[in-house]
C-alpha cells in the first residue's frame, strides 16, 4: 500500500463510519473517527499485537506495524513471535527500529497446560525448556526484544508444593545462565486458575515474587497481567506495589471479558496513574481482545485507551 495514502485511506474510512447511523458505540461517538485515527501522546508505552488493527491497516505485518506507530503506540507485543520465520523476525525487528518502538514480549517456550513439566523436575522437560530459551535468545536478537514469557506449566499431583517449586527455581537458574550474558529476561506470569487456567503451579504475585527471589538473577523476574491477577487475588495497585523491585513488565485486560479497558470492571486510569507514578517506563502489553468487530471496534479500542491514559499528573 502506498504510503502517501495509508493512513489517509483509514481516516476517510472511519470518518464515513462515523457519519453513518449506529455505528459506533455511544463511547466512540465522543470523538469522531478523524479524531481517534490521529496520532496520539499516550503517556504510557502501550503494545498492541498483531490483528489488533488488521480492519484499518490490513493483512500485511509490517503495514499493522506502521499503523500502530502512526497512532502514538510505541511499543509493539507478540506472543507468537517464535514461530514466524527469521526473515519475517527480522523484518518486524527493522521496522520497529526505524519507528522507534519497543519490542515486548514473546513466549519463550512450550508450555504445558495439562500436565506437569518444570515443576516435576524430570531432566526430559528441563532440558527441552533450556534448548528453548537457546532458541529463543536468537529470536529476541532479531526483533530487538528484552522480554520473553515464561509459564512453569501444570502441577504435579505427586510431590508437595515446596519441592514442585524448587524445581522451577533449579531450572530457572539454569535458563538464567543462558540469558544473562545477553542482559535478556525472562518474565514468570502467574495466571489465575479460576476462570483460564486451572492446575497451573504459578498462580499468585507472592508466589512469583517468592520464586524471582530465590532465583536471585537479573534475567528472571515478574510478568504482572492485571487481568489475571484481578480474578486470582485482586487489590491490584497494593499487589503491583509489593512486588514493584521484581516487575518490569505489565499485560493488561479488563475483567470479565479479557477485553479492553472499560468494558469490566477494573479502574485502569487508577492502574495506569499507579505506574506512571512509580516512573515505569516499560512496556504495557494489551494482551485482550476487543469488544466489538470490525473497523469500529478498533476505534472503540483506541478510544478506550484514550480514556484510561487521561488520568492526571
Amino acid at each position: 500500500m502506498n504510503r502517501k495514502n495509508f493512513l489517509k485511506n483509514s481516516l476517510l474510512a472511519g470518518t464515513a463510519m462515523a457519519t453513518g447511523t449506529g455505528v459506533l458505540s455511544a463511547a466512540a461517538r465522543k470523538l469522531s473517527a478523524s479524531d481517534l485515527l490521529q496520532k496520539h501522546d499516550f503517556k504510557l508505552k502501550y503494545a498492541p499485537h498483531f490483528g489488533m488493527f488488521q480492519n484499518h491497516a490490513g493483512s500485511d505485518l509490517i503495514d499493522q506495524l506502521r499503523f500502530m506507530n502512526d497512532l502514538g503506540f510505541r511499543a509493539l507485543e507478540d506472543n507468537g513471535m517464535k514461530g514466524k520465520s527469521n526473515r519475517m523476525q527480522e523484518q518486524i525487528g527493522k521496522q520497529l527500529e526505524e519507528s522507534g518502538m519497543t519490542m515486548g514480549v514473546f513466549v519463550a517456550h512450550t508450555i504445558f497446560w495439562d500436565r506437569p513439566s518444570l515443576s516435576s523436575g524430570d531432566a526430559e522437560f528441563r532440558d527441552r525448556f533450556l534448548s528453548e530459551i537457546r532458541e529463543s535468545v536468537d529470536v529476541a536478537k532479531r526483533v530487538n526484544a528484552k522480554w520473553m514469557t515464561v509459564v512453569p506449566g501444570f502441577v504435579s499431583l505427586r510431590l508437595q508444593m515446596d519441592y514442585q517449586e524448587l524445581n522451577v527455581i533449579d531450572t530457572l537458574k539454569m535458563a538464567c545462565e543462558i540469558l544473562e550474558p545477553h542482559g535478556l529476561v525472562m518474565v514468570l506470569e502467574p495466571l489465575n486458575p479460576w476462570r483460564d487456567h486451572p492446575g497451573l503451579v504459578l498462580t499468585t504475585t507472592s508466589q512469583a515474587y517468592r520464586i524471582c527471589k530465590h532465583v536471585n538473577s537479573p534475567s528472571c523476574k515478574i510478568l504482572y497481567d492485571v487481568y489475571h491477577q484481578q480474578i486470582t487475588e485482586g487489590n491490584l495497585i497494593s499487589s503491583m506495589d509489593r512486588a514493584w523491585d521484581e516487575i518490569p513488565y505489565i499485560q493488561v485486560g479488563d475483567h470479565p471479558g479479557r477485553r479492553e479497558p472499560y468494558t469490566g470492571e477494573i479502574n485502569y486510569q487508577n492502574v495506569f496513574k499507579f505506574l506512571y507514578q512509580q516512573g515505569y517506563d516499560g512496556v504495557i502489553g494489551m494482551e485482550h481482545g476487543k469488544s466489538e468487530g470490525g473497523k469500529e471496534g478498533e476505534l472503540k479500542l483506541i478510544e478506550a485507551y484514550l480514556k484510561a491514559d487521561s488520568f492526571e499528573v
